[in-house]
């Protein structure tokens, strides 16, 4: 094939969108070392991704539900029926980082040390202490 261009793979997948995430799945694919349907020629993997659909040598249908089955966060149903939620990458870090961020006792003993040398927030901010009388 000579050159690829949308307007051939549009008559595959009407949705311009579509296409693009159709075709960015596939480039996935192949970079991760799936098979080729058709011979590289020097071209680049979202050119071979567009040239594949436009020869219609992929399943399209099948790279929409590998799209969909990436982007759910629902993985299994339990026995009893109930949904299992599985968590975000990085989310159990996140939750150990906040946990021990609330561990942290803000009145220890070397804060008061701090406090007295250094001014407090209302001298910074040029309030006047009330005067007794």
């Amino acid at each position: 094939m000579a050159r690829v261009t949308v307007e051939d793979c549009v008559e595959k997948l009407p949705n311009r969108f579509e296409l693009v995430m159709v075709a960015a799945q596939r480039a996935r694919k192949i970079g991760s070392g799936a098979a080729l349907t058709l011979d590289r020629d020097n071209d680049k993997n979202p050119v071979v991704a567009l040239r594949e659909i436009a020869e219609e040598t992929v399943n399209i249908e099948e790279l929409k539900e590998e799209i969909i089955r990436g982007k759910q966060r629902i993985i299994a149903m339990d026995d009893d029926g109930e949904d299992v939620v599985d968590s975000m990458e990085g989310e159990e870090e996140w939750k150990a980082m906040a946990r021990g961020a609330g561990t942290i006792d803000m009145n220890s003993d070397e804060d008061e040390e701090e406090d007295d040398a250094e001014p407090g927030l209302e001298d910074m901010a040029g309030a006047e202490a009330p005067v007794e009388e």
